[in-house]
């Protein structure tokens, strides 16, 4: 039986349980985030920390000691300037550049929870946020401070706007450069913030609804960042590659403070290059990154023009979005590289569970192509997994269900979200609103599976159907360079199913070519309609936007099969 937790507050301390260890047991040994970087940096004071490739292919490189520097005069401003004190929201509207994360590192040394803004939000959605999250700054890269400006009036709670790096100065906007140029490279006051202050808030990426405000504090960070590392066995020789925008968690706790954490170093990157990806991993010695399967079909879509050998012991953590067993196959006989699967959210901080990384060839084949689905893996230690019914309650091996965590990673909430948390945390665990299942191996390690969102889940005539099974279909198709199943709204049945298809450059793909290679499934599975088109919608991060093609196939509404 299901949990009987009374109130969201309890129902919130139990889904931040782990093994029965509260939240307040912390599992890391440090004090705040200041206490982890200053920790570091006496470790490696001369070692690279940050390598940085602007859009333009320039590079820069940044010693730990000169990025703490660096986060210090950040920190100074924030305090001396602006008067943050713990708890204070701070965002920012910018791109992947050192400047970002000095920022983000100042606002963790003084207590300040970091705002992340994702630039290609409408001016909408930006408003949305800024104002919902109360931020009382916001910093802004050159690119987008007019954007910035002509929302200034609709803004509420921002005291002041301040311009990043060198550009045309806008009126109302403060320099940062100028600014900056005053505050001193030392900053001693190590326990402003303790790790139960608010880190991040980030927005989720939804396509309808009003984005939520995910809160993670500190010690939700640094214990990820802590499991990941382990998990890994990464050390102060470990590289991280980021590719990913550092406005989400798998950028920012994957390959930033993950690699921190283990006192490595990484190469960030202001836009991920297929052309440049393999040479730039290659000269740097990365021995890692994390992408989204988006980006896997980037690189098999450029294949080897560009193609460098990586590191003998290089691979790569893939997350974020659904990855097909077909993607998974076929970029690993290509390059030859790993694919270490994982599944997490923004509300689980980033990870979840990922692949064991010591299987033997054998059994990383079996996990990631005999079930229909590519294995997400095994829980972290920072946290429990396990599928439910609708009711709360556990199923069985092979059984789909609501997959739903709990553990010292789950966030500290949706940020004057009341309503919000209670629907997420209904019976002590919160509920990811994903789909899967779970297959034990020989030793009883539950092997978790996602087979797609609860709310993507086509319903044709009262009977679920999963997309993601689909679109491996479609995905093995000649001549298809991408493509996804959609259920869209039809009389007869409800919803129906159609096939959405990005032909290769060249391909003269036809309806009945997509259509035939479902033959083998029942015809209630089927797609009954292809509509072609030149590019998927996705998010920032990588995941389909399923729901935006469903117009598409709106004159089929009325159609019977």
């Amino acid at each position: 039986m299901a949990p009987q937790v009374d109130d969201t507050f309890q129902k919130l301390l139990h889904g931040r349980t782990v093994d029965g260890v509260p939240f307040d047991e912390k599992k890391v040994p440090y004090r705040n985030f200041a206490h982890l970087w200053m920790e570091k940096v006496q470790q490696n004071t001369d070692g690279d920390f940050l390598t940085f490739y602007s859009a333009e292919g320039e590079r820069s490189h940044f010693s730990y000691a000169e990025f703490f520097e660096r986060s210090c005069q950040v920190a100074n401003l924030l305090v001396h300037e602006f008067d943050i004190t713990p708890g204070d929201k701070v965002a920012s509207v910018a791109f992947n550049h050192p400047e970002t994360v000095a920022l983000m590192f100042a606002c963790w040394m003084v207590g300040a929870c970091y705002v992340p803004i994702n630039a290609g939000e409408c001016d909408e959605r930006m408003v949305f946020i800024l104002n919902d999250a109360n931020a009382k700054l916001v910093f802004v890269m050159p690119e987008f401070v007019q954007r910035v400006a002509n929302e200034k009036e609709h803004l509420e709670n921002v005291v002041h706007f301040i311009q990043m790096l060198e550009g045309e100065d806008e009126a109302g906007f403060l320099n940062y450069q100028e600014m900056l140029s005053h505050q001193s490279t030392h900053f001693e006051e190590t326990d402003l913030a303790t790790l139960d202050d608010e880190a991040l808030i980030v927005y989720t990426s939804g396509t309808t609804g009003t984005p939520k405000g995910v809160v993670l504090d500190q010690y939700n960070c640094l214990v990820n960042a802590k499991e990941i590392s382990a998990w890994y066995n990464f050390n102060n020789q470990s590289k991280a590659m980021l590719v990913l925008p550092i406005h989400h968690v798998n950028g920012i706790i994957v390959t930033l403070l993950t690699p921190l954490y283990a006192g490595g170093s990484l190469v960030l990157n202001q836009k991920f290059s297929a052309s440049q990806y393999w040479q730039r991993l290659k000269a740097e010695k990365c021995s890692y990154g994390s992408v989204v399967p988006t980006i896997l079909s980037f690189l098999c879509e450029a294949g080897k023009k560009n193609f460098s050998v990586p590191p003998v012991d290089y691979f790569l953590i893939c997350g974020a979005g659904p990855l097909t067993v077909e993607m998974g196959k076929k970029f690993v006989a290509e390059f030859g590289v790993r694919v270490n699967h994982g599944y997490g959210l923004s509300e689980t901080t980033c990870y979840s569970c990922y692949l064991p990384f010591n299987l033997s060839d054998d059994d990383y084949d079996k996990w990631m192509q005999s079930y229909g689905y590519p294995s997400i893996g095994v829980a972290l230690p920072c946290n429990e997994m396990d599928i439910h019914d609708q009711h709360g309650n556990s199923v069985k091996e092979g059984e789909k269900g609501e997959i739903v965590v709990k553990g010292h990673n789950v966030m500290k909430g949706y940020y004057n979200r009341p309503d919000a948390n209670e629907e997420a945390f209904e019976h002590g665990w919160f509920k990811t609103g994903d789909e899967g299942f779970y297959k034990l191996d020989e030793s009883g390690r539950k092997f978790y599976f996602i087979t797609g969102r609860l709310k993507e889940l086509i319903i044709r005539g009262g009977v679920n159907y999963s997309p993601l099974e689909l679109d491996e279909l479609i995905g093995r198709i000649d001549g298809v360079k991408a493509g996804v199943a959609v259920g869209f709204e039809n009389d007869m049945y409800g919803e129906e199913i159609g096939a959405y298809v990005v032909p290769k450059e060249g391909a003269t793909l036809t309806e009945l070519d997509v259509l035939n290679a479902f033959e083998g499934l029942p015809e209630s599975k089927r797609p009954k309609v292809v509509v072609f088109g030149k590019d998927l919608p996705v998010t920032s991060t990588g995941k389909y936007q399923r729901n935006k093609l469903k117009p598409l196939f709106n004159e089929w509404k009325g159609v019977q099969f």
